[in-house]
Protein backbone atom coordinates (compact mmCIF):
# COMPACT_ATOMS: atom_id res chain seq x y z
CA UNK A 1 0.00 0.00 0.00
CA UNK A 2 2.80 2.42 0.90
CA UNK A 3 4.58 1.78 -2.41
CA UNK A 4 1.38 2.46 -4.37
CA UNK A 5 0.74 5.66 -2.41
CA UNK A 6 4.30 6.84 -2.95
CA UNK A 7 4.08 6.11 -6.70
CA UNK A 8 0.83 8.08 -6.90
CA UNK A 9 2.33 10.81 -4.75
CA UNK A 10 5.48 11.17 -6.86
CA UNK A 11 3.67 11.15 -10.23
CA UNK A 12 1.03 13.80 -9.52
CA UNK A 13 1.17 17.61 -9.34
CA UNK A 14 2.55 18.69 -5.98
CA UNK A 15 2.12 21.76 -3.83
CA UNK A 16 5.16 22.47 -1.67
CA UNK A 17 5.16 24.46 1.55
CA UNK A 18 7.24 24.79 4.70
CA UNK A 19 4.34 24.22 7.11
CA UNK A 20 0.72 23.34 6.76
CA UNK A 21 -2.17 22.68 9.14
CA UNK A 22 -4.67 19.93 8.36
CA UNK A 23 -7.58 18.17 10.01
CA UNK A 24 -6.71 14.76 11.43
CA UNK A 25 -9.22 12.05 12.31
CA UNK A 26 -12.97 11.98 12.08
CA UNK A 27 -13.59 13.18 15.63
CA UNK A 28 -11.83 14.95 18.42
CA UNK A 29 -10.04 12.40 20.60
CA UNK A 30 -10.74 12.18 24.33
CA UNK A 31 -7.24 11.78 25.77
CA UNK A 32 -8.76 10.77 29.11
CA UNK A 33 -9.98 7.45 27.70
CA UNK A 34 -8.18 4.27 28.79
CA UNK A 35 -5.16 3.15 26.76
CA UNK A 36 -5.02 -0.52 25.73
CA UNK A 37 -1.71 -2.01 24.59
CA UNK A 38 -1.34 -5.45 23.01
CA UNK A 39 1.97 -7.02 21.97
CA UNK A 40 3.94 -10.24 21.72
CA UNK A 41 6.34 -9.30 24.54
CA UNK A 42 6.52 -7.02 27.57
CA UNK A 43 9.52 -6.09 29.73
CA UNK A 44 8.93 -3.94 32.83
CA UNK A 45 11.59 -2.03 34.77
CA UNK A 46 10.16 -1.22 38.19
CA UNK A 47 13.15 0.99 39.08
CA UNK A 48 12.65 3.38 36.16
CA UNK A 49 8.90 3.06 35.78
CA UNK A 50 9.21 2.02 32.15
CA UNK A 51 7.62 -0.78 30.17
CA UNK A 52 8.82 -1.92 26.75
CA UNK A 53 6.31 -3.62 24.47
CA UNK A 54 7.72 -5.40 21.41
CA UNK A 55 6.36 -7.49 18.58
CA UNK A 56 3.22 -6.39 16.75
CA UNK A 57 2.44 -3.65 19.26
CA UNK A 58 -1.00 -2.06 18.94
CA UNK A 59 -2.02 0.86 21.14
CA UNK A 60 -5.72 1.77 21.15
CA UNK A 61 -7.38 4.77 22.77
CA UNK A 62 -10.96 5.45 21.77
CA UNK A 63 -11.14 5.60 17.96
CA UNK A 64 -7.37 6.08 17.58
CA UNK A 65 -5.00 3.20 16.93
CA UNK A 66 -1.20 3.23 16.79
CA UNK A 67 0.87 0.26 15.62
CA UNK A 68 4.65 -0.21 15.78
CA UNK A 69 7.28 -2.90 16.35
CA UNK A 70 8.34 -1.31 19.66
CA UNK A 71 6.62 0.99 22.16
CA UNK A 72 8.26 2.35 25.30
CA UNK A 73 5.73 3.38 27.96
CA UNK A 74 6.92 5.82 30.61
CA UNK A 75 4.83 6.13 33.76
CA UNK A 76 4.47 9.24 35.90
CA UNK A 77 6.59 9.65 39.04
CA UNK A 78 3.85 8.19 41.25
CA UNK A 79 3.41 5.26 38.80
CA UNK A 80 -0.30 5.96 38.76
CA UNK A 81 -0.68 6.88 35.12
CA UNK A 82 1.04 6.74 31.75
CA UNK A 83 2.99 9.94 31.14
CA UNK A 84 4.12 9.31 27.57
CA UNK A 85 4.80 6.70 24.91
CA UNK A 86 7.60 6.41 22.38
CA UNK A 87 6.85 4.23 19.34
CA UNK A 88 9.72 3.32 17.00
CA UNK A 89 10.66 1.10 14.09
CA UNK A 90 7.96 2.19 11.64
CA UNK A 91 4.76 3.60 13.10
CA UNK A 92 1.22 3.67 11.72
CA UNK A 93 -1.37 5.98 13.32
CA UNK A 94 -5.02 5.65 12.30
CA UNK A 95 -7.83 7.93 13.41
CA UNK A 96 -11.14 7.68 11.57
CA UNK A 97 -10.52 7.79 7.82
CA UNK A 98 -7.02 9.27 8.18
CA UNK A 99 -3.78 7.28 8.40
CA UNK A 100 -0.21 8.45 8.97
CA UNK A 101 3.09 6.59 8.80
CA UNK A 102 6.49 7.60 10.15
CA UNK A 103 9.68 6.19 11.64
CA UNK A 104 8.89 7.41 15.17
CA UNK A 105 5.97 8.76 17.20
CA UNK A 106 6.08 10.36 20.66
CA UNK A 107 2.73 10.60 22.45
CA UNK A 108 2.36 12.85 25.51
CA UNK A 109 -0.78 11.63 27.27
CA UNK A 110 -1.21 14.74 29.47
CA UNK A 111 -1.12 17.22 26.58
CA UNK A 112 -2.82 14.97 24.02
CA UNK A 113 -0.03 15.64 21.49
CA UNK A 114 1.55 13.10 19.16
CA UNK A 115 4.74 14.13 17.34
CA UNK A 116 5.57 11.92 14.36
CA UNK A 117 9.02 12.22 12.78
CA UNK A 118 10.99 10.59 9.99
CA UNK A 119 9.45 10.24 6.53
CA UNK A 120 5.94 11.20 7.62
CA UNK A 121 3.22 10.26 5.13
CA UNK A 122 -0.40 11.26 5.82
CA UNK A 123 -3.22 9.94 3.66
CA UNK A 124 -6.71 11.42 3.66
CA UNK A 125 -8.89 9.74 1.09
CA UNK A 126 -7.15 10.15 -2.25
CA UNK A 127 -4.98 13.04 -1.02
CA UNK A 128 -1.54 12.59 0.52
CA UNK A 129 0.88 14.82 2.41
CA UNK A 130 4.47 14.15 3.37
CA UNK A 131 6.80 16.02 5.71
CA UNK A 132 9.70 15.62 8.08
CA UNK A 133 7.45 16.13 11.11
CA UNK A 134 3.76 16.08 11.98
CA UNK A 135 2.37 17.30 15.31
CA UNK A 136 -1.14 16.03 16.04
CA UNK A 137 -3.36 17.81 18.61
CA UNK A 138 -5.79 15.05 19.54
CA UNK A 139 -8.22 17.24 21.49
CA UNK A 140 -8.81 19.55 18.52
CA UNK A 141 -8.44 16.94 15.76
CA UNK A 142 -5.80 18.99 13.92
CA UNK A 143 -2.25 18.37 12.77
CA UNK A 144 0.64 20.68 11.87
CA UNK A 145 3.10 19.43 9.26
CA UNK A 146 6.55 20.97 8.93
CA UNK A 147 9.85 20.44 7.15
CA UNK A 148 9.83 19.70 3.42
CA UNK A 149 6.05 19.53 3.24
CA UNK A 150 4.69 18.10 -0.01
CA UNK A 151 0.98 17.94 -0.69
CA UNK A 152 -0.92 15.96 -3.32
CA UNK A 153 -4.53 17.06 -3.63
CA UNK A 154 -6.77 15.13 -5.98
CA UNK A 155 -9.06 17.51 -7.86
CA UNK A 156 -11.48 14.81 -8.95
CA UNK A 157 -12.47 11.28 -7.96
CA UNK A 158 -10.40 8.64 -9.70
Amino acid sequence: MLAALMALFLSAPILTAQGTQVAFGALQQDTGLPVEVTSENLAVDQATGEAVFTGDVVVTQGEMQLAAPKVLVIYSEDRGAIERMEATGGVTLVSGPDAAESQRADYSIDTGVIVMTGDVLLTQGSSALSADKMTVQLETGTAQMSGSVRTLLQTQDR
